[in-house]
């Protein structure tokens, strides 16, 4: 293989691009932004997803943004009670073979992009919009072999794969927003991760080193918005998130009706269906497989989808059995995180007995068995 083309320039266009050129196979990035500005807030990165930014060489420089939190927490979001724990600091690198991480988006971004720029191999575009494949071949100068959309949830790109799926929304919606540390109240942990669970919804805080910051999501059910991706909260959009825990505790009822500027983000996926034309096109990340975010896993299933792809597809095997073969194979690990989210969904917005079984269960259960629950997940080493 000698070049390919990569379709969109976030983290899953940037990470492909950084792992091709590791093979040594140019590539050129389309980007239909005229700058790249990430809107996003915080990012866990969990031991599968910082393995491979450590196999593309960039622990060093990131260890020195990231925070690792000492602590994964469930917390009760009506009472403030501690429900169980896993110890990711202590546990992350010697289980699971890399670090657990907390990042501002902007500063992963960021280092991939200033990667990106000074690697000869790669040639990033910006301000680019191509409606059509001879479009894309012209703006490039050549026939890619291998042609990757990793251009989102609203991919441009998915019509040129037959059969593949589409946006759908979750009915779930977020409330993002980033409070500086020293503003912070007590409950929030800077050494923690904490999600704080209670009836149909749930909200998560983590500390960002980077920010001097936490990065607070809450989410709860919602109306589909249509084509959307975020927007400002409004004063309709924050009354509508505070009614949605009005019966949590006062605390954090009064973190969220003075949260600073939230941002209000419909959760869509993409349904199932097909990733590769099993020819010369492929879709990664959001743009084959959006899910939400309970497992916090969106990022790092992409991260392994630019990761994966590169190795695959630049082996011995035809390209199109090389495709096939990466499209089957990612396909069943994508499947099992979002059966994995499903299910986090399912215990942290539980009601009535099923939130009284639930809070017994884990307060009884070893963490070290919970930690062996998430070994499949957080161990999984993506070959490149």
């Amino acid at each position: 293989m000698k070049s390919v083309a990569i379709m969109g320039a976030g983290v899953a266009g940037l990470v492909s691009a950084l792992a091709f050129a590791r093979k040594g196979v140019r590539s050129v990035i389309l980007e239909r932004a005229s700058a790249l500005q990430e809107v996003g807030a915080g990012l866990q990165l969990s031991p599968n997803a910082t393995y491979v930014l450590g196999q593309l060489g960039l622990s060093d420089e990131l260890s020195g943004l990231w925070r690792e939190p000492d602590n994964i927490c469930l917390v009760s979001g009506q009472t403030l009670a501690p429900i169980t724990s896993i110890a990711t600091k202590s546990l992350a690198r010697e289980r699971w073979g890399a670090p657990y991480a907390s990042i501002h988006r902007a500063t992963l971004q960021k280092v991939l992009i200033e990667r990106v720029k000074a690697e000869p191999l790669i040639s990033l575009n910006l301000d680019v919009e191509a409606q059509n494949e001879s479009e894309i071949h012209e703006l490039i100068g050549e026939t890619p072999d291998l042609t990757i959309g990793a251009d989102g949830v609203w991919s441009k790109f998915r019509q040129f794969v037959p059969q593949a799926g589409a946006p759908e929304f979750s009915g779930m919606v977020a409330w993002r927003f980033i409070i500086p540390e020293r503003d912070a109240p007590s409950f929030l942990n800077p050494r923690n991760v904490t999600a704080f669970v209670g009836p149909r919804a749930h909200i998560v805080a983590y500390p960002l080193k980077d920010a001097g910051a936490f990065n607070v999501v809450a989410l709860s059910t919602g109306r589909n918005p249509g084509e959307t991706w975020a927007a400002d909260c409004n004063p309709t959009f924050r009354s509508e998130m505070t009614s949605q825990f009005c019966n949590w505790h006062r605390d954090i009822r009064t973190l969220l009706s003075y949260a600073p500027k939230p941002t209000w983000w419909p959760l869509f996926g993409v349904s199932n269906g097909r990733w590769t034309d099993g020819q010369s096109r492929i879709l990664i990340g959001d743009a084959a497989h959006a899910m939400t975010p309970f497992a916090a896993q969106g990022a790092a299933m992409a991260i392994e989808d630019a990761y994966e792809l590169a190795g695959v597809s630049t082996g011995n095997a035809a390209l199109s059995d090389a495709l096939l073969f990466f499209e089957r194979n990612r396909q069943h690990r994508v499947s099992r995180v979002r059966s994995r989210g499903a299910f986090n969904k399912f215990a942290y917005h539980a009601r009535g007995p099923v939130r009284v079984a639930r809070d017994f269960v884990l307060k009884i259960r070893k963490p070290e068995h919970v930690a062996a629950d998430l070994d499949w997940l957080y161990g999984y080493k993506a070959q490149g």
